[in-house]
């Protein structure tokens, strides 16, 4: 993480000793996060002992107002998010609950406990899509996922790699792009992530929700369950999509005749459609922000690529660039920077109560 701007700490600063009535010189700021955007979190103690996290987005940088937005209809709608106590749109400073640091990441100790939290964050899915309002979001439509797939070939490939997107690409970003839109549109958090949920009093909070959109229905469950931190077997992933079908349809957020292999299609064009546009992130992450660490991820979501596309047979040909090229490419550039990427092992789960 860069160094921390002065003068916006400064600024941070007093605005904060402002909203609280204080002096700036009694205010005791420790910074708690950075992330891949811009944004920075101070936690902010105040004299009672309460304490408060201070979001630091400069305004030209990142715009806060969707995340006060949704903020605010979630929270009306009974979700957990963290409430807004004070904002500065124009200065791009906010003050939210202190949720602790204690992300859900952090509770995967062991199979077991990996498990319970991660289907207590599929829980959290399914109460997202059946309360949080998707009217007033941006709509997850043809020319955004597009756009998002179109990171692929023109930071990984063209300016990582140096070669050609794959023999029939424009073919498979359309048959992605088809199949997201045939899924029922319903509110997605979009980085649906175990480090984007916070633990607090053993319940799951939602964080990093400013980029929320109404789109695919599968999307927030391939972000966790194919997300940075665990590749798991296809049994456990099998067993949690049919289990998600089911429940959608007696929310009645799923159409009956959807039947379980229609969507485990869907999830795994979503999963394709994510680790394309991921890899794509990552290079740019790297290459036009000096971000440090993330090459090192992309093995790791080269192999949920993979794992996405290896049951359907109209993917065979992507596969086989993806193993003949590709591979070979990522593996030389990622040893001339002098990048160790460990493989990536898939977890076991047991698949019974």
């Amino acid at each position: 993480m860069p160094p921390a701007d002065p003068a916006r700490l400064g600024a941070l600063t007093a605005w904060a000793a402002e909203q609280y009535g204080l002096s700036p010189d009694t205010l005791e700021l420790a910074l708690a996060a950075g992330d891949a955007s811009f944004r920075r979190y101070y936690r902010l103690t105040l004299p009672d002992g309460a304490t408060r996290m201070l979001m630091d987005a400069p305004p030209a940088q990142e715009d806060s107002r969707p995340f006060l937005a949704i903020a605010t209809a979630w929270q009306a709608a009974g979700l957990p998010v963290p409430r807004v106590h004070h904002a500065d749109l124009a200065a791009g400073f906010l003050a939210l609950d202190d949720l602790g640091d204690t992300p859900l990441q952090e509770r995967f100790t062991s199979p077991s406990t990996t498990r319970a939290g991660y289907e207590q964050a599929i829980a959290l899915i399914h109460e997202l899509q059946a309360k949080a309002p998707a009217d007033a979001l941006p709509a997850y439509d043809a020319a955004l996922l597009t756009r998002e797939l179109d990171l692929f070939p023109d930071w990984c490939l063209e300016r990582l790699l140096g070669i050609a997107p794959p023999p029939g690409w424009e073919s498979l970003v359309a048959q992605l792009v088809d199949s997201a839109l045939a899924q029922p549109r319903v509110t997605v958090h979009r980085d649906f992530d175990a480090m984007n949920l916070m633990v607090h009093d053993d319940a799951l909070v939602l964080i990093d929700f400013q980029d929320a959109v109404a789109g695919p229905l599968s999307y927030d469950l391939i972000s966790l369950t194919r997300g940075r931190y665990r590749r798991f077997d296809t049994a456990t992933l099998r067993l949690w999509q049919d289990a998600f079908r089911q429940r959608a349809i007696a929310d009645g957020r799923l159409d009956p005749t959807v039947d379980a292999e229609r969507f485990h299609f869907w999830c795994n064009a979503m999963a394709a459609q994510r680790c394309l546009k991921v890899l794509g992130i990552f290079c740019r992450l790297t290459l036009r922000d000096g971000k440090a660490g993330y090459l090192a991820r992309l093995p790791h979501f080269l192999a949920h690529l993979d794992d996405s596309l290896a049951p359907w047979a109209e993917f065979a040909d992507i596969r086989r660039w993806l193993h003949a090229t590709f591979t070979p490419a990522l593996e030389k550039a990622l040893a001339a920077r002098g990048i160790d990427a460990p493989t990536s092992e898939v977890m076991v789960q047991e698949t019974t109560a």
